[in-house]
């Protein structure tokens, strides 16, 4: 729940200000400043911005944290295993899930720490707590973020080089995760691919050799690839290898 709390928070500060000074027009809705130099915003507003951050909730996980590696490194490995689908697009999805949560958990404590919780208990304003909750998530993006990649969108975008990572928007940060998060998990999956190709090369020469050409290779170096990633525990590999791999 803490981490669905923080990804609600951190998405809300990308919201644009002119959509706030819109609503901020309307008679009904309104803003009261408190005495912690914050603003306390009207009902409209709150159920305006949590049905917004429950909308883009999806798009941000993909975007800001490390799912969309996870998902490519697994979706590659049962495309090379050869097991059609198992396992399953669901079981996918929820270890795919899991495992973000589970590389993002520092992210999100931090983020929980130093601004979602401070904003509950009336120690920061509103805009305060936005602004803190995402720093740890820029953070993260720019560890797993190629600086030629930062620099092609930058060029782009008609930006100059920039003086520090505070400068660098977040328009320009987030393709330039992506695409650094796309090789990375293409690396990965290469990695992973080649052991189960050279059994598929192996298994297709020896039945050319002993004339079966009429009889698939996938189905005879099926049960060879399952034996030997059971023997070598590669489910236990894959997961520490994708998790080593942010290094958070």
């Amino acid at each position: 729940m803490k981490a669905f709390l923080v990804i609600a928070a951190a998405l809300v500060f990308w919201l644009p200000e002119s959509a706030l000074a819109q609503q901020a027009t309307i008679p009904l809705v309104s803003t009261t400043p408190n005495a912690n130099g914050g603003s306390d915003y009207a009902l409209g507003i709150q159920i305006l911005l949590v049905m917004t951050v429950l909308t883009l909730l999806p798009a941000m996980l993909i975007t800001m944290t490390s799912f969309t590696r996870v998902l490519i490194v697994l979706a590659i490995l049962r495309q090379a295993m050869g097991t059609a689908q198992t396992p399953s697009n669901q079981i996918i999805l929820g270890l795919s899930l899991f495992l973000s949560l589970f590389i993002m958990a520092p992210v999100f404590d931090v983020a929980w720490t130093t601004a979602l919780h401070p904003f509950l208990d009336g120690v920061v304003g509103f805009e305060g707590a936005l602004e803190a909750a995402s720093i740890p998530f820029r953070e993260f993006m720019f560890t797993q973020t190629r600086d030629s990649d930062l620099t092609m969108f930058a060029e782009m975008g008609g930006y100059g080089a920039f003086a520090s990572q505070d400068d660098v928007p977040m328009f320009v940060l987030l393709p330039s995760f992506l695409v650094s998060e796309l090789k990375t998990a293409f690396q990965i999956g290469f990695l992973l691919f080649v052991p189960f190709l050279v059994i598929d090369l192996v298994v297709a020469a020896i039945l050319m050799a002993m004339g079966m050409m009429m009889l698939s290779p996938i189905i005879i170096s099926l049960p060879f690839k399952l034996m030997l990633f059971v023997l070598i525990d590669g489910w236990a590999l894959v997961t520490s290898t994708l998790v080593r791999s942010f290094a958070v």
